[in-house]
């Protein structure tokens, strides 16, 4: 429920609080003091007091002293979901077996309220700046991912994202203006992929493609990363990605069969 949305009478007031607690926690916040959650969340004490010692018995949150951070049995709630698309069964061979070919990271996404959100990976062992493993966010403006995502969106979707969503500019090189944007995103559509040069972290390039599910709509996007001192522009343009777009064909074929 976004913010401008009255909640319905069948809206469960103490189950969004719970969940407020668990999406309270994240890379910048890996454990937190009960005052820290209460504030993050807007919660009384007595209020995020009572909803950890109920993760804790459930087994999603664990205390060290005056610490709470979630277990990994948190990752659960999102495996069903997962588990239900059948993407991670058909995307993962394929990222590794391109990850393999071109000696770099492969991954995929799906878009999730202006972000995207990592559902897959195969990394390749080089040590890079940005740490990514499965759940990790980015705002889907500065990234290859992102913009074949938004490139997929409906027309009124799309102009839905470019009124409400804010889009920072990461480095210098970050595409936030709506019309120099929806020009990209034009550009992605027609031509079946999208390229980003250092627009998400300096020194970081990205090739993605669309995943296409059995009614031709987009239903998440894999992508190969490098650095600037690894690929050339010409390099990722004439070897990633003919090999990108061949698993997403492969990807898309297995799709359309869920």
């Amino acid at each position: 429920m976004t913010e401008d949305q009255e909640p319905s009478g069948q809206y469960v007031q103490s189950l969004a609080r719970g969940l407020s607690v668990i999406r309270a926690f994240g890379h910048e916040r890996p454990s937190m003091t009960l005052s820290e959650i209460a504030e993050v969340t807007g919660l009384t004490r007595a209020t995020a007091r009572r909803f950890l010692l109920t993760l804790s018995e459930l087994g999603y949150v664990r205390a060290d002293g005056r610490m709470f951070a979630l277990t990994p049995r948190v990752l659960e709630l999102g495996f069903s979901y997962l588990s239900g698309l059948g993407l991670p069964e058909i995307i993962t061979p394929q990222l590794e077996s391109l990850s393999r070919q071109l000696n770099e990271s492969a991954s995929a996404s799906v878009l999730d309220h202006g972000e995207i959100v990592y559902i897959a990976r195969a990394a390749a062992r080089r040590i890079m700046a940005v740490s990514i493993t499965v759940g990790t966010r980015f705002p889907a403006h500065a990234t290859s991912m992102g913009r074949v995502l938004l490139a997929g969106l409906s027309p009124d979707e799309l102009d839905d994202y470019l009124a409400s969503i804010e889009r920072p500019a990461l480095t210098e090189k970050t595409v936030v203006d709506s019309a120099a944007l929806r020009g990209t995103l034009d550009q992605v559509r027609e031509q079946g992929w999208a390229l980003v040069d250092q627009e998400l972290e300096p020194g970081l390039r990205s090739i993605a493609a669309p995943l296409r599910g059995p009614t031709g709509a987009v239903l998440a996007a894999i992508n190969v990363s490098t650095s600037t001192s690894t690929a050339s522009l010409e390099r990722i343009s004439d070897e990633y990605r003919p090999a990108l777009l061949r698993a997403a064909a492969s990807i898309s074929a297995g799709l359309s069969h869920l």
